[in-house]
């Protein structure tokens, strides 16, 4: 019995020396897991503020401006004014807004003369979450609120008549196959990628590469190709099966979105490259492209709205490829978005995928030798 608990303790004693002794295998288990709960803990905010929303004034009184005053004052919503429902509509389809108010002709005469006043309110329902969210949340206020211009003889009722755009159903399906797509091409493209090449290189296979005429450029496409080829295949069945199963809409451009696609796969497998040149076994390569994998995601604005984060975290998201890829697909596919309304999101994500290739061409050709 003895004999075996020593055998167990030398056993232990020598895993623990080999953990620690590689500095990246150190980071992985003891800072990586440290960086990542105060990362989540602080972005994994699922309550509703800071909502950005439009307003319509079509009355331009004092009552109008008043309670446009008001609303943006409240804390819950940061509001913004537009001339007509037909630009707040386009704010809604863009992502640039998730709730649009619109007082109708007459708000203030209804208002003095004590009647129902009817305030519009239209939701982005290809967020069922936040959409809910947004119509209690304004729902609440009309019905409880009134601007100091209002007569003081008791509150006038303001009834809030709701439109929910793009998913009055509230399917959250609809809004879930968008982000379940860009978590599986970040496991197809980074981690596979990644895994294959510190493979290749742990067998000897790259080395014998080597000493081939191929130039590193050349080795380098080659290898990627492949797992780009699959992230398209990939990416057109979740969107046939989303289609089909699931009533996922492609109210947009295709290839607008199949081109948000192309520049994602860029940036995932760019990734991958470079963990690949980072880690020197297959349990590293694993391990590094998890680490990647987790903060994109809760970094994304696929479980947890951008804005709903802290300021100091929201940095963090604009060098994050998942969240405009995501920005991209729901705008165009939900929405009906054209070119222009994903235009910021395409340029960040060309930036990024410029810079994410130019840094794994580096590493690359460092790692050759």
């Amino acid at each position: 019995m003895r004999g075996a608990f020593i055998t167990f303790a030398a056993v232990v004693r020598k895993e623990l020396l080999q953990a620690t002794r590689d500095r990246r295998m150190v980071f992985m288990l003891l800072v990586a897991p440290l960086i990542q709960i105060i990362v989540f803990g602080f972005a994994a905010n699922l309550s509703f503020e800071h909502a950005d929303t439009v307003l319509v004034d079509q009355d331009k009184t004092a009552e109008s401006r008043a309670f446009r005053d008001e609303l943006a004052a409240e804390g819950t919503f940061r509001v913004s004014e537009v001339e007509s429902v037909a630009e707040a509509q386009a704010e809604v389809v863009a992502g640039r807004a998730q709730l649009a108010v619109v007082l109708p002709h007459g708000f203030g005469r209804r208002l003095n003369a004590g009647e129902h006043v009817q305030i519009q309110a239209l939701m982005d329902g290809s967020d069922p979450a936040r959409g809910v969210q947004a119509g209690y949340a304004i729902e609440a206020y009309a019905a409880t609120r009134a601007p100091p211009t209002m007569p003081a003889v008791g509150v006038p009722h303001l009834i809030l008549v709701p439109r929910l755009l793009y998913n009055p159903g509230l399917k959250g399906r609809i809004f879930m196959v968008p982000g379940t797509a860009a978590s599986i091409l970040i496991v197809i493209t980074t981690i596979v990628t990644a895994m294959g090449l510190t493979r290749e290189r742990e067998t000897g296979t790259l080395e014998q590469l080597l000493v081939t005429p191929i130039e590193p450029m050349v080795l380098m496409v080659g290898k990627i190709v492949p797992y780009a080829i699959f992230g398209l295949i990939d990416a057109t069945f979740i969107l046939v099966v989303g289609n089909i199963l699931f009533d996922v809409p492609m109210r947009g451009p295709l290839l607008l979105a199949f081109t948000g696609v192309g520049l994602y796969l860029v940036t995932t497998l760019g990734t991958g490259l470079v963990i690949s040149t980072l880690a020197r076994t297959q349990q590293q390569a694993l391990m590094a492209g998890f680490f990647f994998l987790l903060p994109a995601i809760l970094l994304s604005g696929f479980m947890t709205p951008v804005d709903a984060m802290p300021a100091w975290i929201r940095p963090l998201t604009y060098v994050n490829p998942m969240r405009w890829f995501l920005e991209i697909w729901r705008t165009v596919l939900l929405r009906g978005g054209r070119f222009a309304d994903v235009l910021p999101q395409l340029g960040a994500l060309s930036v990024i995928a410029a810079a994410v290739m130019a840094i794994a061409t580096v590493r690359f050709r460092r790692s050759l030798g």
